[in-house]
């Protein structure tokens, strides 16, 4: 998913067990950054959008708050056939949505032919691994012929091209969850009561199958940029968590803030146009120029390679060393291979926000290149327009910071792979799709890796993107009354765990002056 570009000024069980009486459960009140949320579910590709979508919507899946693992949510059980390319999933047939009406196999199916079908879904190809998805999604086929089928109600049978063992990861996305006809109706633990751009407002969905078990009555999400203000209003308790918008030099309670690694990268990538930077020497000699320990300085979890590396994922060479005198000799044998005199300019664009940090990175780069023969423009837009601009955008290199959807490398080589939705840079090169394709028919965990892994190397030997940093989360959560809150690396935080934990305390006093 893409991570909102918020300027941070300062760097469990599965099922929780309430055996002790709580105290009278209260609205929750949460800070955030401001954002025009999409509240489409098949369109939402920020963190923003994930985090809230945790409590208005679910699917067959959902994500355990510690470890991200997928739960079983509207799905009760499934099962999978011998060759692994037919799975069946048995749903609750208590769930409903929050008008009440019950959540049945054919609302599944609809949610994810409506997913197929919507031209701007990013995450869409993720389910290419059923029968007919990408013909459909693709308009080679008609809806019909997708092999997602409804056998009665409250069971669901698709049909895979290959087995995909991480099905179940992918499904606890909100992109993938039961949506109903009634726009006004939610599958999740919450109902949006109202969203007015500066403040949103969920109730707790009675009609949730394990309302049971969600405390909260109400949460009160706050969108502000005050970071100054947030800090006062959750010095004073007025807030209970905030979302990294924040000052820590004015929070009293320092043990308070949160921090986490996530998993995520931010990096430049290549978009593919019709020029010298489609090819591979000239990208070649660009990634050879660039000083990686500026670039890099500022952050303090450093990128040399794409996938921020998980528990037994092969080591790949990263992208670290350079050398400009070795630069300038590949260029010029770049231009003399290809035909291009010594003194051409060659243009390149680079897309930008008002950003300050990009800018200095623009400057790194633009004096990093420039004795190349390089004519280094910077074309800008607004923060909230940018990510939507990149398809249509004539630029050459792009911004990204992306966190993985679930913890799995394909979470990330999925936005390279030739016919994803998430693919925004044009990159194909079919030994690195076969060797996704291969490695989703393996279940070893191990050998699995190991072809992604050499995916990787492909993507990162072919200069296709340039690795900046792995980012880190930044909350402040008033963890004496708040309980259900866990650092994760996904850094998102299913809402229906949240409780009340201890009764209000008296106020300490605001100490800090403004």
């Amino acid at each position: 998913m893409k991570k909102v570009f918020a300027a941070l000024i300062f760097f469990c069980l599965t099922v929780f067990s309430f055996a002790q009486d709580l105290p009278k459960q209260r609205r929750v009140n949460i800070c955030a950054s401001l954002h025009s949320y999409d509240m489409n579910p098949h369109t939402a590709a920020f963190t923003a959008e994930a985090q809230l979508f945790t409590g208005l919507y679910e699917g067959l899946f959902s994500y355990d708050p510690v470890n991200l693992a997928p739960l079983p949510a509207i799905c009760s059980s499934y099962k999978i056939s011998r060759d692994k390319k037919r799975w069946t999933f048995s749903l609750r047939n208590d769930a409903k949505f929050s008008d009440g009406t019950l959540i049945t196999a054919k609302d599944v199916k609809n949610s994810w032919i409506s997913l197929l079908e919507t031209a701007n879904a990013p995450f869409a190809s993720l389910l290419d691994c059923i029968e007919g998805a990408s013909d459909f999604r693709n308009g080679k086929i008609s809806a019909q012929d997708v092999r997602i089928d409804a056998r009665d109600d409250f069971t669901v049978v698709v049909h895979l091209t290959e087995p995909a063992g991480h099905l179940p990861k992918i499904l606890c996305h909100h992109a993938f969850s039961v949506v109903s006809e009634n726009k006004n109706a939610y599958s999740g633990a919450f109902a949006l009561e109202s969203y007015d751009g500066n403040e949103i407002l969920i109730k707790k969905n009675e009609f949730y199958w394990d309302s049971e078990n969600v405390k909260i009555p109400e949460i009160k999400i706050s969108l502000s940029d005050d970071y100054s203000e947030n800090s006062h209003k959750f010095n004073n308790g007025e807030i209970d968590w905030i979302m990294g918008n924040a000052e820590a030099a004015k929070i009293i309670d320092k043990s308070k803030l949160l921090i986490g690694t996530e998993f995520g990268t931010v990096y430049f990538f290549f978009k593919k146009q019709d020029n010298v930077w489609a090819k591979k020497e000239f990208r070649d000699a660009l990634l050879e120029a660039i000083p990686y320990d500026k670039l890099r300085e500022k952050f303090n979890i450093k990128a040399e390679t794409f996938i921020y590396p998980l528990p037994g994922y092969p080591e790949v060479a990263g992208i670290s060393d350079y050398d400009e005198n070795d630069a300038l000799k590949m260029m010029n044998e770049a231009r003399q291979k290809n035909g291009i005199p010594q003194e051409e300019k060659l243009p390149l664009i680079f897309a930008a926000t008002g950003d300050g940090y990009l800018s200095e990175c623009a400057n790194i780069l633009k004096n990093a290149w420039e004795p190349l023969g390089v004519d280094f423009k910077i074309q800008t837009t607004t923060f909230d327009r940018y990510n939507a601009s990149i398809p249509s955008w004539k630029a050459d290199l792009f911004y990204y910071s992306w966190i993985g959807d679930f913890a799995d490398p394909l979470a990330f080589l999925e936005l390279f792979r030739g016919n994803s939705s998430l693919n925004v840079s044009g990159f194909k090169n079919e030994t690195y799709d076969s060797l996704l394709q291969e490695a989703s028919r393996i279940d070893n965990i191990s050998e699995r890796y190991k072809l992604m892994a050499q995916a990787e190397q492909i993507l990162l030997d072919e200069s296709v993107l340039i690795p900046v940093s792995h980012p880190v989360s930044a909350h402040l959560v008033n963890t004496d009354e708040i309980g259900g809150w866990k650092i994760n690396g996904l850094d998102i935080h299913p809402l229906k765990y949240l409780y009340i934990k201890l009764a209000p305390f008296s106020k300490v006093p605001n100490l800090v002056c403004y």
